[in-house]
């Protein structure tokens, strides 16, 4: 027995001695093996680390990124050229290109979806109405029809363009005497009027207006309150005036009736 508890003893010495040999290489930093003739040195750099202050804010990555390129677009180097200003065009460099004015303005008057019958049913298509004008004493009215708004729309502008008419206005832009006209169902009546402006309504105002015709009335004298017809009527109102000479507007001259003129000739 008492060699049996002598062997035991020496045992859980042995192991304590094994687990401590074991416990002082792990601990114990191992030296680094150099080969012969070759120096080895490792160098570690730690950058010092500083804490920003409270209260500001560091720039990230992309913020040091964007600043480092002179801003969002990639313009920073016309910008410096420019003394820090953006350029026209949102910051890529570019310059600003001016929009060129078209010569013809147009306005919608009427907007209608028509339909026909066909063997499969029914088929819709848009019918625009468009007056074209430059403001100068050019206007024209158009009609197109397309199977969508914008196709309409073209078709219209371009009728109208074909269909222009020139109207003799006077240096104050207006129209230098009364006149009555009828198309269809539409009658209008135009007249002169100084100092008052454009006073119209309806399809009548908007040929008006791009014809760039100032200081007028217009009426509409027939019960029908179609547009196109109306539009149309205006038109052969304005084709029907008379250039009147600068002396019978001064009063230089009298001013001759058509039959005196027809007559003479």
């Amino acid at each position: 027995m008492k060699d049996k508890e002598t062997k035991i003893k020496e045992n859980e010495v042995a192991e304590n001695i094994a687990v401590n040999d074991v416990a002082q290489d792990i601990v114990e930093p191992t030296e680094p093996v150099v080969a012969d003739g070759i120096e080895a040195e490792v160098v570690e750099t730690v950058a010092p680390v500083q804490a920003a202050p409270k209260g500001k804010v560091t720039m990230g990555k992309r913020m040091r990124d964007t600043a480092r390129r002179g801003g969002r677009g990639g313009g920073g180097g016309d910008r410096a050229k420019t003394g820090g200003q953006r350029s026209p065009r949102g910051g890529r460099g570019g310059e600003g290109r001016e929009r060129i004015k078209p010569e013809f303005d147009s306005k919608m008057i009427d907007i209608r979806r028509v339909s026909r019958v066909v063997a499969g049913g029914r088929r819709y298509n848009f019918s625009v109405a468009v007056v074209a004008g430059d403001g100068k004493g050019r206007v024209g009215v158009g009609l197109g029809k397309g199977a969508d708004t914008a196709l309409a729309i073209e078709k219209a502008t371009r009728e109208a363009k074909k269909h222009l008419i020139k109207v003799p206005l006077s240096p104050q832009m207006t129209i230098p005497h009364a006149i009555q006209a009828k198309y269809s169902s539409g009658c209008v009546k135009i007249f002169p009027a100084r100092g008052r402006g454009v006073v119209a309504g309806s399809a009548a105002r908007t040929v008006i207006e791009m014809a760039g015709i100032k200081d007028v009335c217009a009426k509409i004298m027939s019960g029908s309150k179609n547009k196109i017809n109306i539009a149309k009527a205006t038109i052969e109102a304005l084709d029907q005036l008379i250039k009147v000479p600068k002396a019978v507007i001064t009063g230089k001259q009298a001013p001759r009736s058509l039959g005196d003129s027809s007559s003479s000739n």
